[in-house]
């Protein structure tokens, strides 16, 4: 039997050499181009781990709003490299529900066309130090700004209404539609009195259906996510401190993948 003759380029392991050859392209082309890319990655590599510093939970979406480049691109250098980002880790919290109402879910396919037509709300909890904190907000869907927040020791009426008050109280304004879960904190009269007598109208998830509030399910993951081992500080103080700095950073540094933009820049915006 004839041995069959291997080119010597190809023992070597160099296919890409002989290709090139074959089709009459300048080899060292390849390699040249090929090093610019590499340099072209390392360096979006470097810019996206300066960015994570500021914004530790920003994936691939948000970091090309950042950059200002095509996010396939992000997606691409971040799988080359393996990074991802550096919080990325839910938790989740239930209201009790309450079946004494006639409240119904009213915003199914609802969507606000402007600022204060539709407000959601959630209550979720902190583990800090052993014990167990709340956090109620208040959303603007349309304009994604958290118009209302508090941080107390129980999730009951009292902070649910606080929230309410702050947010009328801030927006100088009341809501058309207040969406909340069916948490007897919601459900609270002190609560429902106080939003029907401004002449709003109280929506309500379905028992079991915490999608339906997904706006403020959305923001309590990512929110915990970004704010990490709360347990790293050593005072409620400054925990509360480390909460109210990160509804800050979410109303006006964040950028939001809908809108493009931060929710307080995008507010301003449509308001003039």
């Amino acid at each position: 039997m004839q041995r069959k003759i291997i080119p010597a380029e190809i023992k070597a392991g160099n296919i890409k050499s002989v290709r090139a050859e074959a089709l009459g392209i300048n080899r060292k082309n390849i390699y040249y181009k090929a090093g610019k890319q590499t340099v072209k990655d390392l360096a979006l590599r470097d810019d996206i781990n300066q960015i994570w510093v500021k914004h530790p939970a920003y994936g691939h979406k948000r970091l090309g709003l950042e950059l200002k480049i095509n996010h396939k691109r992000i997606r691409r250098v971040m799988k080359i490299f393996g990074i991802k980002p550096p919080r990325r880790k839910n938790h989740f919290y239930t209201t009790r529900s309450t079946s004494h109402h006639t409240y119904t879910n009213l915003i199914k396919g609802f969507v606000p066309t402007k600022a204060n037509e539709l407000w959601c709300s959630d209550l979720s909890y902190i583990k800090f130090q052993g014990r167990f904190w709340y956090l109620a907000t208040i959303e603007d869907i349309f304009t994604r700004q958290m118009v209302g927040v508090n941080f107390g020791k129980y999730h009951n009426s009292e902070l649910v209404s606080a929230t309410i008050k702050q947010a009328v109280l801030i927006t100088k304004q009341v809501p058309k539609i207040f969406h909340s879960d069916q948490g007897t904190e919601f459900m609270a009269k002190v609560c429902t009195d106080h939003l029907e007598g401004a002449g709003t109208k109280i929506s309500v998830s379905d028992k079991a259906s915490p999608w339906q509030n997904g706006y403020q399910e959305s923001f309590f993951g990512k929110f915990k996510m970004e704010a990490g081992d709360l347990n790293r500080f050593e005072t409620i103080g400054q925990l509360i401190e480390e909460i109210y700095s990160q509804i800050h950073y979410y109303n006006f540094e964040k950028i939001h993948t809908v809108l493009k933009m931060p929710p307080a820049v995008y507010a301003q915006l449509v308001k003039e």
